[in-house]
């Protein structure tokens, strides 16, 4: 997979617009970068953290309730912590401010649960193509995944749902990774397709139904073509 950014983004949804911007911004410290509308009533505030960007999607229409995606827990490497922080924000996901180096995290880890731990690590490992560090912990450039297999795991279905649901992966050809991605083992998201002059993304999900969004970013590949 030929990136265009050697880290992750994460994405979550809310209802709670300025408490959530309140706890990201105010109680764990990230700079906010800009808003985005994404259509349907629905505000991307993105937000730095270690390089890779926090898109908090507030939705105007109430979200459904739906059981969580595997993507459970944020971790973030902070400089100067003498142990982890737990946190909660206020949809209660659930954040962890850690000490730079924390189980090798440099930038941002990701909680993941998995109802197959081997064939989610073959997913990320082959599919998309992220370096297996062990059994349990697969990388992107500095930001980690660790899957843990818990067999209460549903299938996830639509991501327009509370709590975190997807991550993105920044490339430089949007519709060349998506059909690379399918014939490597990912299953259907959403095909290509294209934001003004900002961006080109689709979404592949893995084994449980977790979305991962593939984005050409114009700021970051200069062009869309």
């Amino acid at each position: 997979m030929q990136l265009a950014k050697g880290r992750i983004d994460v994405g979550l949804f809310t209802n709670k617009r300025q408490g959530q911007l309140d706890f990201w911004q105010k109680t764990v410290g990230l700079e906010f970068d800009h808003l985005g509308k994404l259509g349907g009533g629905v505000h991307q505030l993105r937000h730095h953290v270690n390089g890779s960007i926090l898109k908090v999607n507030n939705a105007r229409d109430p979200l459904p309730d739906a059981p969580p995606a595997g993507y459970r827990t944020l971790l973030i490497a902070r400089e100067g912590l003498d142990a982890p922080q737990a946190l909660s924000d206020p949809d209660d996901n659930p954040v962890e401010i850690v000490p730079s180096g924390h189980q090798g995290i440099t930038g941002i880890g990701l909680r993941l649960a998995v109802s197959d731990l081997a064939a989610a690590r073959r997913f990320w490992v082959d599919a998309m193509q992220f370096d297996g560090v062990d059994d349990h912990t697969v990388r992107l450039g500095d930001s980690l995944l660790f899957l843990q297999e818990d067999p209460d795991v549903q299938p996830v279905g639509d991501w327009h749902a509370p709590g975190y649901r997807y991550i993105t992966v920044q490339v430089w050809k949007c519709d060349e990774e998506h059909a690379a991605a399918l014939d490597r083992g990912a299953t259907e998201g959403r095909p290509p397709r294209t934001i003004g002059t900002a961006a080109r993304y689709s979404f592949v999900r893995d084994p449980d139904g977790n979305w991962i969004e593939i984005s050409q970013r114009a700021q970051l590949t200069g062009s869309l073509d």
